[in-house]
């Protein structure tokens, strides 16, 4: 849905609607989540990637996209910054496996914005994702070609 932006809206409300129809339309899977991990933003990229509609992820934890398996880490990790201890992914991005509603697992990379309140408190967590699953395919097929060459050279001497 697109909306058009009248010349006589006030340049807060333009920055407003277009800073919005930026995150809604965006290629990149953009979220955020609140303090408890439950989802509270979910863009149309994030339907194209992980599969589920904007409705179905609303008000779902997290745990829609993570691997069953990285769960634990990942909610140490998680409440932990969110009692406002320091994240140590501030300005990396991060390569981890996500999940697709078909179960499928993808290859991700992502980056998150720490949010915080007018107390300075952390409140949310945004995170602007994409897949690298085609990518990470042909790096770890180049991986395999380069060992087997190796282990030809190394028995040809």
């Amino acid at each position: 849905m697109t909306t058009a932006i009248s010349s006589s809206d006030s340049p807060q409300r333009n920055l407003a609607e277009l800073l919005r129809q930026a995150l809604d339309q965006a290629p990149d899977a953009i979220l955020l989540a609140d303090v408890a991990g439950v989802i509270r933003y979910w863009n149309r990229g994030a339907e194209r990637l992980f599969g589920f509609s904007t409705a179905e992820a609303l008000g779902a934890s997290l745990d829609l996209i993570i691997p069953e398996r990285l769960r634990e880490r990942h909610w140490q990790g998680y409440h932990r910054v969110m009692a406002g201890a320091p994240s140590r992914y501030g300005d990396d991005l991060l390569a981890v496996p996500a999940l697709h509603q078909n179960g499928q697992q993808l290859s991700s990379e992502f980056s998150i914005v720490l949010l915080r309140d007018a107390a300075d408190a952390p409140c949310a967590i945004a995170a602007i994702l994409r897949d690298v699953s085609a990518r990470h395919a042909r790096e770890k097929n180049l991986r395999r070609k380069l060992t087997e060459l190796e282990q030809q050279r190394g028995a040809t001497r």
